[in-house]
């Protein structure tokens, strides 16, 4: 096992690169990547890096140059040989040949596409603009590379001993979670944390640790570099993106209602059993349930990732109810915010109901809060969103107000679309 301590302390970029690989990022990402592929291979879009705790002035703590010569690192990559077998080869889900040959071909050539930088107010103003199946690949390597180089900033001021208590810290904290979930029956969990993790080799042990103490109540990584490295599987299935881009390219109110439903029809085309989860709370859960064809209740499952979760949980519930199918047979995976007493609560409330599983990311691969003084590596909240396609706004309401994003006169002409009343705001930590 990596000292990692140590490592910090010796340090040397180019033996540890943040991102270290085009696969060291989400599984999710590579099957959209896919659909998208597919579907919209043309659409022309463009990524933002979104701060949305602005307190955190990201380009007082982080070197411009070493920020350049971390995304240059990323540009320089490509899929290595035993990557490519991967993912060729290997079953998931279930599937084997999840990628298809033409889709394989085109990734196994490409290199990502160029960025611009600059400094803004305190802040990094980080854009990436081209063909949706290329851009789209920034996401997780720009977010992962932010969260590390600002955890570097801090840890670059700390002793050898000192590191070695602050990472014995953290280790003992995340133990004591593994510990507390251990007598859930039925748990099911994965890493869903690559997005804002503290290090690469510190999401690498947080799995390894999961492993050793749930068992096989841990289901795995949406991590494909750790996942294949690990022997484990890899979990994800499909995010906001898509609904939110599709939505853009509407041409009328009518066009755009329909949008949403477009998104998991052209997915239901690909994919079939665990891959078919609902992610419904876009433009507002209850709405989209409301107006959801009947052919949609057939799926398997439904993501929460926004607003109340329990809230969330009951809305799909009693929906499944009211479309014939038995909530007991389905799967509920909460993705918004979890830690450990979130997780038992809900595990608690819901089991037996419906299948419940966790996709626990920020807190699970980042937790350092209170172990260093004024809080210096406590997580904030960063995302990596596409914010146009084709020239037009994206826009996404949420079950939560404090994570919409868009201009705000699109922001309101989408809740009129799509029916959204007032909605509860609910604090945005991760």
């Amino acid at each position: 096992m990596v000292d990692i301590a140590t490592r910090v302390w010796n340090h040397k970029w180019k033996i540890d690169p943040i991102v270290r690989s085009l696969i060291d990022t989400d599984f999710y990402k590579l099957l959209m990547c896919q659909s998208v592929f597919r579907n919209k291979p043309d659409t022309q879009v463009t990524f933002s890096l979104i701060n949305r705790s602005k307190s955190i002035r990201l380009a007082d703590q982080i070197d411009e140059g070493e920020l350049r010569e971390q995304l240059d690192h990323v540009r320089s990559l490509s899929l290595s040989r035993g990557e490519s077998t991967w993912m060729r080869g290997n079953t998931f889900y279930g599937k084997r040949s999840m990628f298809s040959p033409e889709f394989m071909d085109w990734f196994e050539q490409l290199r990502l596409p160029p960025y611009h930088l600059e400094k803004r107010d305190g802040q990094y103003e980080l854009t990436f603009e081209g063909s949706w199946p290329e851009v789209m690949l920034w996401e997780i390597p720009a977010l992962s590379i932010l969260m590390e180089l600002r955890g570097r900033a801090v840890l670059g001021t700390m002793g050898r001993f000192e590191l070695e208590v602050l990472y014995a810290r953290a280790m003992t904290k995340l133990w004591e979670k593994v510990e507390k979930l251990r007598p859930l029956e039925g748990l099911r969990v994965a890493d869903f944390g690559t997005r804002r993790r503290h290090s690469f080799l510190w999401q690498d042990w947080a799995v390894q640790a999961m492993r050793e103490g749930l068992g096989d109540n841990f289901t795995g990584t949406s991590n494909c570099l750790i996942a294949k490295n690990r022997d484990l599987a890899a979990i994800g299935t499909n995010a906001h993106e898509l609904p939110m881009v599709y939505s853009a390219l509407a041409k009328d109110d009518a066009t755009l209602a329909r949008a949403p439903y477009d998104v998991l029809s052209d997915w239901q085309d690909e994919h079939d059993g665990n891959l078919r989860i609902i992610l419904p709370d876009t433009y507002g859960t209850q709405g989209f349930l409301d107006n959801a064809p009947d052919w949609l209740a057939g799926w398997t499952g439904i993501r929460v990732d926004s607003g109340d979760p329990a809230t969330g949980a009951e809305t799909a519930i009693n929906w499944w109810k009211a479309r014939g199918e038995d909530p007991r047979d389905k799967l509920v995976i909460f993705s918004d915010g979890l830690d450990v007493d979130k997780i038992v609560d809900l595990h608690k409330q819901f089991q037996g109901r419906t299948r419940v599983s966790f996709g626990w990311g920020t807190m699970l691969t980042n937790d350092f809060k209170g172990l260093t003084p004024g809080d210096t590596l406590a997580p904030f909240s960063l995302v990596c969103k596409a914010v146009s396609a084709n020239g037009q706004p994206t826009v996404k309401l949420s079950d939560n107000p404090n994570k919409a994003m868009g201009p705000i006169e699109e922001i309101e002409r989408y809740k009129r679309v799509f029916g959204v009343g007032e909605q509860e705001r609910l604090q945005v930590v991760v």
